[in-house]
């Protein structure tokens, strides 16, 4: 009896593991998918080794705005930058200012932006 319910019970939290995982996926795969639809001049991070990174970026001949180790923000005034992105290398391209409020401007532009009335 012990053994039937905790069977159950562990079937259980692997149907809630499994459906959490099915939407984190699936929302991935919508972000994913809408980044191929940005306009030409909007920021985009690349997500994986700065190395990698930079290496695509410069391969599709775009600009870079910020670095780190696992995030790199550039832009391209270019169409297709995100298809040439993932062409050259790139593991991950999603559209900074919709995914993280990225928007690839110095932080003094940034609360410019944020707030009108400093200037």
């Amino acid at each position: 009896m012990i053994t039937d319910e905790r069977q159950r019970e562990g079937r259980r939290w692997s149907r809630i593991a499994g459906t959490i995982a099915l939407v984190i996926v699936g929302w991935l795969a919508v972000i994913v998918a809408l980044t191929f639809g940005s306009a030409p001049g909007k920021s985009m991070a690349i997500v994986g080794p700065q190395s990698q990174a930079i290496a695509a970026i410069s391969r599709a001949n775009g600009r870079i705005l910020a670095s780190n180790d696992y995030f790199t923000i550039a832009r391209s005034d270019d169409e297709g930058f995100v298809a040439r992105l993932y062409a050259a290398g790139a593991l991950l391209v999603l559209d900074a200012e919709q995914t993280g409020g990225c928007s690839g401007l110095p932080p003094s532009l940034r609360a410019k932006r944020s707030n009108p009335s400093l200037g």
